[in-house]
């Protein structure tokens, strides 16, 4: 796990080291335990590396192939590292290192691009062929890793992360205004390639990108983008039961228990993480793992200590932390600088705290992100099994469904869903912005029209669609936020589940593996029955990192905050947010007639956000 940059100066060969230096000391956390450049003619590498599998200099980055033709630079890790040496041995192929980097050049010099569909991992990574002038840049199937850059007539430049680009700008950057209309409408980010910022674009999950600097300078630039791993063309036949899920996922999390160095899990008390926990101990005997986890007290929202200490008759090494409202508004500076762009909840900053606890016990950790992406884990899916057994005039099963889901969770929620699941795309948009009264008419009005998250994320018309539908438009925010959460404390995150074995089979279950008598994730329930707890497993509810930031904005310190915000004239001129509405908002917000918490930490982060990036 590491950090990687470049600079190419596509008309001119100029000096650009001191550019990648400084590119490199931004995102240092990334990678605190070494560092390494690259520079010939017009390609500018920089690395800094995070040591994680064979610790010595022999990892050292950027790396060259034997015959100094190729040089690679490298973020994620290779799980399959050691079946992959093995054969590459049998065609002749030696090897000088222990490590994946290795791997990985010697697989692409073997295979070309075809290595990338051999590999079981999480990457972004760029290799530059110095014989053929090309560089080769590639992200993983899921965007488990980030890949950012930034374009101009002259440079093409990409990093790990958005500031260290931002360091090349001669001038401040500026806001993507649709970006921003989408988050505070939708509580959407990065289902395209657009970034908080116009002048940094992201490469898209599954995308490659080539540069061809092989024509005469000052031909202009050759970039090339292209996807390469379609998730829907690559679903391979469905698990045949809860005992072949188990089996997958076993291997998924043995795979991602190679490492050199401490391994600790995140541990919610949800079914996910509890599922990872639970296997380890019983595969591996791990009565000795590590476990994070954030609690409020019980009664508190997020809190899920009574999960969470069903192991502690089982596990010699759980570790507690507890955001407040006074610790966020302590860390809120630096909580924003790591993330550098907006976020539409204070729960990835309940997932902050515990990566912060985690990094000074561990080196990587293990967690449960993506189960609920493929098997139905938010309630709103429920919408959208009820929208296809009602398309498929299959009466008597959604209604027994509808029944079932009432019974066990005393909740409207799912009905909710499944009436917005039937709405035109236009009155999606239209139900979600008059939720949003504060939104300036103006900007609403500009950017409403050109927004594709109703259509591509909400007007799915089955469970499967909705599946697919998630891993393309909504799965990457979420591994954002914990690259970003994991990375800034120098912590490896790792997510079994979105072992693409896993995935590709279980996105072809029927809809009844994932939905079953009013309950998600029924596969994942029964094979996991003897294993986990029957308390989780049988558990109805669903919190995730979640935070009691409700009350939070009732405190004064937080109204101080809050207040100011809404009262800078500053705030009302960039004609985003109606400071008026906002103010009366958050004044029912303060009586306790409405819980406005979301809205009130997006006008929060937006505009620490926009002070610490655009405005200096």
């Amino acid at each position: 796990m590491c950090g990687i940059c470049g600079v190419i100066d596509i008309k001119n060969p100029h000096p650009r080291e001191e550019d990648v230096r400084n590119m490199m000391r931004i995102m240092k956390h990334r990678g605190p335990d070494d560092e390494g450049t690259f520079h010939e003619d017009h390609v500018h590498f920089g690395f800094v590396r995070l040591s994680i599998i064979d610790l010595t200099v022999a990892g050292h980055q950027p790396m060259m192939s034997e015959d100094g033709r190729h040089v690679v630079i490298f973020n994620g890790l290779i799980y399959n590292h050691i079946e992959l040496r093995n054969e590459l041995k049998t065609r002749g192929i030696a090897f000088h290192t222990r490590s994946d980097t290795e791997v990985l050049l010697a697989a692409y010099r073997e295979w070309g691009t075809g290595c990338l569909d051999r590999f079981n991992g999480m990457w972004a990574f760029a290799i530059y062929d110095r014989r053929e002038k090309i560089i080769f840049c590639v992200r993983d199937r899921f965007g488990v890793k980030p890949f950012y850059y930034l374009q101009t007539d002259n440079v093409f430049a990409f990093a790990s992360e958005i500031p260290p680009l931002l360091s090349l700008l001669d001038r401040k950057p500026t806001p993507d205004r649709q970006s921003l209309y989408d988050y505070l409408v939708f509580n959407r980010t990065d289902q395209t390639e657009n970034t908080f910022f116009s002048e940094v674009k992201k490469l898209q999950h599954g995308h490659s990108l080539t540069i061809d600097l092989s024509g005469e300078t000052g031909r202009g630039q050759k970039v090339k983008i292209k996807k390469w791993y379609d998730l829907q063309a690559n679903l391979k036949e469905p698990f045949k039961g809860p005992e072949e899920f188990r089996e997958a996922l076993n291997s998924a999390i043995d795979l991602r228990m190679r490492s050199d160095v401490p391994v600790g899990v995140c541990l919610s008390g949800g079914i996910d993480s509890s599922a990872i926990v639970s296997i380890l101990r019983h595969n591996y005997s791990k009565e000795d793992l590590r476990t994070f986890s954030a609690v409020y007290g019980k009664g508190q929202t997020g809190d899920e200590s009574t999960f969470i200490n069903e192991f502690r008759p089982l596990l010699k090494n759980m570790f507690y932390t507890t955001p407040t409202a006074e610790s966020l508004l302590q860390d809120l500076e630096r909580f924003v600088k790591a993330h550098a762009e907006p976020i539409p909840s204070t729960a990835p900053y309940a997932q902050f705290k515990v990566m912060e606890l985690a990094g000074g016990n561990v080196v990587v950790t293990i967690d449960g992100q993506g189960a609920d992406e493929q098997l139905a884990g938010y309630h709103y899916f429920y919408g959208f099994y009820y929208k296809e057994l009602f398309l498929k005039l299959r009466w008597f099963r959604l209604i027994s469904e509808m029944a079932a889901y009432f019974r066990k969770h005393r909740s409207l929620y799912a009905f909710k869903a499944f009436g917005f699941s039937l709405l035109p795309p236009g009155w999606k948009d239209e139900a979600q912005q008059a939720q949003k009264g504060y939104v300036n008419p103006d900007f609403a009005r500009e950017y409403s029209q050109s927004n594709i998250i109703s259509s591509n994320l909400y007007s799915s018309a089955s469970l499967h669609e909705a599946f697919l539908d998630h891993f393309e438009y909504k799965l990457e925010h979420l591994l954002k936020w914990e690259d970003r959460n994991s990375m800034f404390f120098s912590l490896e995150a790792r997510v079994p589940f979105l072992d693409h074995r896993l995935v590709e089979s279980a996105l072809s279950l029927s809809p009844e593996m994932s939905i079953r008598s009013g309950m998600t994730k029924h596969i994942l329930r029964e094979a996991m029955t003897g294993t986990m707890p029957e308390k989780i497993r049988l558990r109805r509810d669903k919190i995730g990192f979640d935070t009691p930031q409700d009350e939070w904005f009732r405190k004064p310190a937080w109204q101080k905050v809050i207040n100011d915000i809404l009262n800078d004239r500053e705030f009302d001129t960039r004609g985003i947010i109606s400071p008026k509405k906002a103010k009366l908002l958050y004044q029912r917000h303060l009586s306790g007639r409405v819980n406005a918490a979301r809205e009130i930490w997006k006008w929060i982060h937006l505009d620490r956000w926009h002070r610490e990036f655009i405005a200096g």
